[in-house]
């Protein structure tokens, strides 16, 4: 986690906050959007094998080819990660833009690796159903980050509207950290090697129960992969992490994690029609995640309320464009949704 804040007009937010800063003991967790009941026990065991290696340094060959395979790239595009955060912070020492955007609410860390190295950052905030227009993106940025599905919105942007910021001459980077949370990953572009500058980030923290592990890869050009690659400390992720990748990337784990993705829209639906008959709040944008974004016009006390009952949410307000009437609420089993909905509808 990069620590920065940035003051300013309409600059004054903490980048550092994330969610696992919400949870505490006697709460039920909505504010961490990784997927309960994981890791499976399959992976476990793959985990727990992977120790008897660990007198050897990682070698990272086998999980660059896996990941590869996976996306129909050769390995010499895949660079593995501790976690997509890593993955941020190689790229702002890297990469010397010159114009750098980021486009939001997203995901905080792209703006705070950036800044933590130097490096002046734009903002393109976009409101109402947080549709991306590729024509706010100014043509001179010559590095453009943009989340696809977006945390903490939920939005599935098309892929040929990210295709369409793809230029040479600019580094476009696509945060999929969430992208096996959406049946068949229709707007991914992981598979494109033919884009210019495209670099298309992948997480196994939320699918598979692995935030504790800090484990991901990045997919670009070879001579990107090198300078990330030059920018990394030796052996940044461990040998239970390179397992954790070459078992997460096989034909039979990515089945697995699209039958999951099926499984959560039925609950988000679920949840979904219950919020749909709480009075007060509303749904932002069309939700595509394991998570939703909500708004409580005129109400910046819902969080804490919550809290008193037991509720853990991810506030809206570390967001750059969001404020105090904005939630991040993950997406749980029927149950939990249905105890939720009825905690929020006492609350308002």
């Amino acid at each position: 986690m990069t620590a920065v804040r940035v003051t300013g007009a309409d600059l004054d937010v903490d980048l550092g906050h994330h969610g696992d800063a919400e949870v505490g003991p006697g709460l039920v967790d909505l504010a961490v959007n990784v997927r309960a009941g994981t890791p499976p026990a399959w992976l476990a065991t793959r985990l727990a094998e992977s120790m008897r290696g660990l007198a050897a340094y990682p070698d990272a060959t086998a999980a660059r080819a896996d990941a590869a395979a996976a996306h129909g790239r050769p390995p010499a595009q895949v660079w593995p990660v501790a976690g997509a955060a890593e993955a941020f912070v190689l790229l702002a020492r890297a990469l010397r833009p010159r114009r750098a955007v980021v486009v939001h609410p997203q995901f905080t860390e792209p703006e705070a690796a950036l800044r933590a190295a130097g490096h002046a950052v734009e903002r393109v905030v976009l409101d109402g159903s947080f549709t991306l227009d590729p024509a706010r993106v100014p043509e001179e940025a010559d590095l453009v980050v943009v989340g696809n599905p977006t945390n903490p919105t939920s939005v599935l942007h098309p892929a040929t509207t990210l295709a369409a910021l793809a230029r040479p001459g600019r580094v476009l980077v696509v945060d999929e950290a969430f992208a096996d949370t959406v049946p068949g990953e229709p707007e991914s572009l992981a598979a494109r090697g033919d884009m210019p500058g495209l670099v298309v980030l992948r997480s196994l923290t939320k699918t598979w129960g692995l935030a504790g592990l800090r484990v991901g890869y990045v997919l670009a050009a070879p001579e990107l992969v090198e300078r990330l690659a030059a920018a990394a400390p030796p052996w940044s992720v461990s040998t239970p992490a390179l397992a954790a990748l070459s078992a997460c990337t096989t034909a039979g784990a990515r089945a697995e994690a699209d039958a999951a993705a099926r499984s959560l829209a039925l609950d988000r639906a679920h949840l979904l029609d219950g919020l749909a008959r709480v009075p007060g709040v509303e749904v932002r944008g069309e939700p595509a995640s394991s998570f939703l974004l909500l708004r409580t016009p005129g109400r910046s006390d819902v969080r804490g309320l919550l809290r008193e009952r037991g509720w853990a949410v991810r506030r809206g307000d570390t967001f750059p464009g969001l404020d105090a009437e904005h939630l991040r609420v993950a997406v749980r089993d029927r149950t939990t949704s249905d105890a939720f909905v009825a905690a929020l509808a006492e609350v308002l």
